[in-house]
């Protein structure tokens, strides 16, 4: 197993951080005016100068190479969705046959990857290969330490030859200067003076299965496409309730330990984890940071923690929905806003001022998820996350708010113009004037698991974003949206004397326009879903329908207005995101088929013709009918059938395939292609139920959801 130190002997404090080149260890080796030369530049007061980079640069290759690095990489995030690298060596030859080890501060600055090779979404012809990464000053460079070595990794944004983001940390980047900058327009407005720099922050919850790796390497299907394709739900799966918050079996446990100790060393903060409700489903989760170096952090929990498993004999799957019949995985994505002098701004405060920024921000949050529900259903949409929406194990594909009683009232209150109190737990009330704001309870809501977007105290918790997604994407959305909001709410605020008045006028106008968005119940029923409807809320079950949202006039108005992303960088996601879609279903369908034929289709057959044979020598002894051979009957009909709905799968797929425009083919892919593919799973899930465990050649869902 490979570790740096032994970690059973060395203290957390010790350990937390040694492989990040964080704020305090740049304290503690740059020289006091470049340190602060940074900070400056992280916050967005200063831009970043060749002369600071140099020094920069050369203490972080100090630090990486005493630590046994060799090579260095720009770490960025295309859209692929995962990570990307390429390294490059430290060293430099001095011509007189040896070598000296060197890193510039225009290295570390600008680096120049192969901007062919991603996708672009049309941005970039084949043949155009330039693109750079630039640093990110935000996130902290980091240590990748495995067998093969330890490399530098500087995380970076990616940008075409004429400027175009090809990456998910641009526009991320974008929405958080464009949220600061209505935010604090909002703030100033409403008197305050002090506050500098609005940020958000996030703490995603990440959910994961872990399976043995014998048993891995034997599922094809989840081999390549990271889910099952077929699999019979065994008789006990997650309705025992036995399995959430149980205690951790012990090859579990070791391998968290280590999980943790990996991440810890990188400067990530784990701080939970769990057994989640479905058999060998687990969750970490992290302490909050602000939102782009969250981002780069959960990308690092994923990457680190399917190589923790490796070494642990399993394999991580991340996948929405790896197996049928049991809840699949989300990643909670907790967002809030915050100040640098330290205000939450979605805490309810102890006075009427802090408790008109609180009430002002919120319902700011409540209008912007209201119009723009499409766009955050949008931010979710992939393929995977349509196997678990809508589910009753996650969010529907109704886009809601969850508030809780008490909160819920006071908005009523404010948007009714009434007199009225509420109590809050501990049994206090709440006085709420018309004139007057009121004070608040801490805890103004109780907590929504069947809610999308959930107020959970200080925090919204975005709970429809997928286990295997980058989190760039919905908190890019969300905070361009809210911003959008925050800038009307300070057109007018700013026109204004009576801000008192003015707050209250805006949170009633906004909250009485908006409060269709605003469900505190079951968001599971059937009942939500006709009453949903009744309110006018979009319900958008599918990818290819959920991502036309990004076409729009008014969505790419929305993002060209704040700069964050422009016509032609929308249009490129589209196309993308679409694409990916029908590949994902279409590489399934692949897989199913040649499970089908080259594995499936024999086996059972063969097991059958055994059977039959068993049944014709026993009752030409006892002149009778055995139970052989009305099995054998069964298994050689679910044969003839599974053949024939391949065959039918086969078709529809080659006519997918043909199929040029994109939103037609990733259409055909999500009606035609997936019924097809359920029809065909139907024969082999019945056939698993009566050929014997010995003749069947894969794993079944019992050893892949309870051996471990």
């Amino acid at each position: 197993m490979f570790t740096e130190v032994d970690f059973t002997k060395k203290p957390v404090s010790e350990v937390y951080g040694s492989n990040s080149f964080s704020n305090a260890l740049m304290r503690e080796r740059l020289p006091k005016n470049i340190y602060n030369e940074i900070v400056a530049v992280q916050t967005g007061e200063k831009e970043l100068t060749l002369e600071v980079a140099e020094v920069v640069a050369a203490s972080m290759r100090d630090w990486a190479i005493a630590k046994g690095a060799s090579h260095y990489t720009h770490w960025f995030q295309p859209l692929t969705g995962i990570t990307a690298e390429k390294h490059d060596s430290f060293i430099a030859p001095t011509g007189d046959g040896r070598v000296i080890m060197e890193f510039s501060g225009k290295e570390l600055i600008k680096g120049e990857p192969d901007a062919s090779s991603f996708p672009s979404g049309g941005l970039r012809a084949t043949f155009e290969a330039r693109g750079y990464t630039a640093w990110d000053v935000t996130s902290p460079a980091f240590l990748k330490q495995d067998r093969t070595g330890t490399t530098l990794c500087i995380p970076t944004a990616f940008i075409s030859y004429y400027g175009h983001a090809l990456d998910k940390k641009v526009p991320l980047l974008r929405s958080m200067s464009a949220l600061n900058k209505q935010a604090l327009r909002v703030l100033r407005a409403i008197g305050n003076t002090t506050s500098k720099r609005v940020f958000t922050t996030v703490g995603p919850e990440q959910e994961y299965f872990l399976v043995d790796k014998a048993y891995f390497d034997n599922r094809p299907d989840i081999l390549l496409t990271g889910r099952t394709v077929f699999g019979n739900v065994p008789a006990k799966g997650q309705e025992m309730e036995d399995h959430y918050f149980g205690s951790i079996k012990e090859r579990v446990a070791e391998f968290m330990r280590e999980l943790n100790y990996e991440l810890w060393k990188l400067g990530i903060a784990a701080k939970t984890q769990h057994n989640e409700v479905a058999p060998n489903q687990f969750e970490i989760a992290p302490v909050y940071s602000n939102t782009t170096s969250a981002v780069d952090a959960n990308q690092l929990v994923m990457e680190t923690m399917r190589s923790v498993a490796l070494r642990h004999g399993m394999e991580a799957l991340l996948h929405e929905k790896p197996y049928a019949g049991v809840n699949g995985s989300g990643k909670h994505n907790n967002w809030s806003m915050g100040t640098d002098d330290g205000i939450n701004l979605f805490d309810p405060g102890e006075n009427p001022q802090s408790n008109a920024r609180f009430l002002l921000f919120t319902a700011a949050v409540v209008e912007a998820v209201d119009r723009y529900a499409l766009l955050l259903r949008s931010s979710v949409a992939t393929s995977g996350n349509e196997h678990r929406l809508g589910a009753n194990e996650a969010p529907p594909a109704i886009v809601s708010i969850f508030f809780g009683g008490p909160l819920t009232e006071i908005f009523d209150n404010i948007a009714d113009g009434k007199n009225s109190h509420s109590k809050d737990e501990s049994g206090g009330s709440i006085k709420l004037g018309v004139t007057s704001l009121p004070s608040l309870p801490k805890d103004v809501s109780d907590r929504n698991r069947t809610s999308p977007f959930a107020f959970t105290g200080n925090k919204f918790e975005f709970r429809m974003v997928g286990s295997s997604q980058s989190i760039a994407t919905p908190n890019t959305y969300l905070n361009v949206a809210v911003a959008q909001v925050l800038g009307e709410f300070a057109d007018k605020l700013e026109k204004v004397s009576d801000k008192n008045a003015a707050i209250q006028e805006l949170i009633k106008i906004s909250y009485n326009k908006h409060r269709r968005v605003v469900f505190n119940g079951n968001g599971y029923s059937d009942e939500w879903v006709r009453e949903a409807e009744r309110r006018g809320l979009p319900n958008v079950i599918s990818t290819p329908d959920a991502l036309q949202v990004l076409l729009a006039g008014d969505t790419i108005s929305l993002f060209e207005n704040h700069n964050v992303l422009s016509k032609d960088e929308m249009e490129s996601r589209y196309h993308i995101y679409l694409e990916k879609y029908s590949k994902q279903v279409n590489i399934e369908a692949g897989v199913m088929i040649d499970i089908a034929r080259r594995s499936i289709f024999p086996a059972a057959s063969k097991y059958g013709a055994e059977l039959a044979r068993d049944a014709e020598a026993m009752a030409a002894i006892h002149a009778i009918s055995v139970p052989q051979e009305k099995r054998a009957k069964r298994i050689a009909e679910l044969c003839s059938e599974l053949y024939e709905e391949t065959a039918k799968l086969e078709t529809a797929l080659n006519a997918a395939q043909g199929t040029e425009e994109p939103f037609a083919r990733a259409k055909l892919y999500n009606e035609k292609i997936r019924a097809a593919m359920e029809a065909v799973r139907a024969r082999i899930d019945a056939l698993e139920k009566i050929v014997s465990k010995e003749a069947w050649p894969f794993p079944c869902y019992e050893d892949l959801l309870f051996k471990l």
